[in-house]
């Protein structure tokens, strides 16, 4: 059974930084795709990153050069390195990963930037 757990949420003010973990329960190599997606107060959930198991890297427009997606095998842990925070970076975040087809999500965790 697959469990996906967020931490490192919090406040914090414009221009500053955070750094997301994912503690992941399974098989961790047999995740093709691992992503951080979130969702802001009445928005729909938006993809943010998403890592293969190769490595490849994806990001949505507006974080390109400001967040870093990563992944260590070796702890089965996801990460999301978010510098440069903006107000509109505001959102629950949740880690997902992708295997033999299914869609696993943890919790979320909450990123308020706000001075």
């Amino acid at each position: 059974q697959v469990q996906l757990v967020e931490s490192g949420g919090g406040l914090v003010q414009p221009g500053g930084s955070l750094r997301l973990s994912c503690a992941a329960s399974g098989s961790f190599a047999s995740f093709s795709v691992m992503g951080w997606y979130r969702q802001a107060p009445g928005k729909q959930r938006e993809l943010v990153a998403t890592v293969t198991n190769g490595g490849t890297t994806n990001y949505r427009d507006s974080v390109k050069g400001r967040f870093t997606i990563s992944r260590d095998n070796t702890k089965n842990a996801l990460y999301l390195q978010m510098n440069s925070l903006e107000p509109e970076d505001t959102a629950v975040y949740y880690c997902n990963a992708v295997t033999l087809g299914m869609y696993y999500w943890g919790k979320g965790t909450l990123v308020t930037v706000s001075s």
